[in-house]
């Protein structure tokens, strides 16, 4: 089993910058991709970006420059560096883990809100 827990959500106004934490626990061997995702109340789940663990990364297009995904191994930590925060960003932001390299997801944490005032 893994653990995901997710921090570093909160409010801010348009254009400003948030940078989410996932701190990664228990059977962390395995993982080969991880990811974050978000919902917006009435949404679909959107999956705004993800780290193989081959160093290879993908962004959806509505986040591509603003958004960055890395990980700090030493920390057993993922993060999601926002910036140029738009209102259309509001939502909770969810981490994933996942034990093949083609991204499917198993483990999820509990999400973290974000909020974007105009």
């Amino acid at each position: 089993q893994v653990q995901l827990v997710e921090s570093g959500g909160g409010s801010v106004q348009a254009g400003g910058t948030l940078r989410l934490s996932c701190v990664t626990s228990g059977h962390t061997y395995n993982i080969r991709c991880m990811g974050w995702f978000r919902q917006d109340s009435g949404k679909g789940r959107e999956r705004v970006a993800t780290l193989v663990s081959d160093g290879s990364t993908t962004y959806a297009n509505s986040v591509k420059g603003r958004f960055t995904i890395s990980q700090d191994n030493a920390k057993n930590t993922l993060y999601l560096q926002m910036t140029s925060l738009k209102p259309e960003d509001t939502a909770m932001y969810y981490c994933a883990a996942g034990n093949t390299f083609n991204c499917l997801f198993d483990y999820w944490g509990q999400g973290t809100q974000v909020t974007v005032s105009s």
